[in-house]
């Protein structure tokens, strides 16, 4: 099923408390963070910031945005489109492709830092075997502006998602790894652990990686595959158990709708629409 069309470039799919949709549309004609009617009949411009990527909203209904170029940054926003620069830098050092986010078991908001400026990957992806990037993962203090950088020499990291064993998982969209932090002593580990790949070697060479993420009640782990066409579902030991193919081959991320909805909702940047596809549970509840 098709929820809605006319999209430019969308990604970050987020339902809220009352079944309307928040979406970012990537397009230099739009640049913008969207609300989609609970029907997905209507749409308004909440913010338009240059292009927001990732989004996540905590349990104060505030929204927080990765802008990839305007600067890189990580924006604060209300649903009345009032927005700030919240940071742009860790320790001094400017961020380059804020990507993806989402809130951890101890309320910190973590973020994906894909390791190379926006206008040179558009510019250099057909080289992408030979790119060389610093992609990053940070953890982020919302009360207070601490940041801290946990990780970094990802080639292009992208979706992040945290499991039922509050473990982090993040991935890479070069190589198409998953790779997981375990959670220990109320925080998450330094450790990176390889969980999972999620490319299909069978299919063209072409450029194709994972993007965004979301688990399933069910512990299964859902991955945009973009390029590739496809969500790869993920077992909690990391086989593939399925690959849902959807109607475009640039999936950029994926979402469940609220408690009961048994289906999973997927931004589509190619054809520019949000694609609904029935599945076996609902989503893990999300940390605010």
């Amino acid at each position: 099923m098709i929820f809605t069309t006319g999209l430019s470039r969308p990604e970050g799919p987020v339902v809220l408390p009352d079944g309307s949709w928040l979406v970012v549309e990537m397009g230099p004609d739009r640049g913008c963070v969207t609300q989609i009617s609970r029907d997905g009949k209507t749409k308004r411009v909440v913010a338009k910031t240059g292009r927001p990527n990732g989004l996540a909203v905590d349990r104060n209904g505030v929204i927080w945005a990765a802008e990839s170029i305007n600067p890189p940054s990580l924006l604060r926003m209300t649903l009345d489109g009032q927005f700030e620069v919240f940071l742009k830098e860790c320790d001094g050092q400017p961020f380059l492709f804020p990507n993806d986010l989402a809130f951890g078991p101890d309320g910190a908001l973590y973020m994906t830092d894909s390791g190379y400026p926006y206008a040179e990957w558009a510019k250099h992806r057909a080289e992408y075997k030979t790119i060389k990037t610093d992609g990053r993962l940070y953890r982020i203090d919302t009360k207070t502006r601490q940041i801290a950088k946990l990780d970094s020499g990802f080639l292009f990291t992208n979706g992040i998602a945290f499991g039922p064993d509050k473990a982090c998982y993040v991935n890479e969209s070069i190589t198409g790894n998953v790779h997981r932090y375990k959670w220990a002593g109320g925080r998450v580990s330094g450790v990176r652990e390889l969980f999972a790949n999620v490319v299909d070697s069978k299919g063209p060479d072409v450029f194709k990686g994972p993007d965004g993420m979301k688990f399933g009640a069910d512990g299964n782990l859902y991955v945009t595959v973009f390029g590739q066409g496809d969500v790869t579902i993920l077992n909690p030991k990391g086989a593939v158990v399925k690959r849902i193919l959807l109607e475009g081959k640039s999936p950029t991320n994926v979402a469940f709708g609220l408690p009961g909805d048994r289906r999973i909702y997927v931004t589509e940047q190619a054809i520019g629409q949000l694609e609904v596809y029935e599945v076996e549970t609902e989503g893990l509840p999300l940390y605010r």
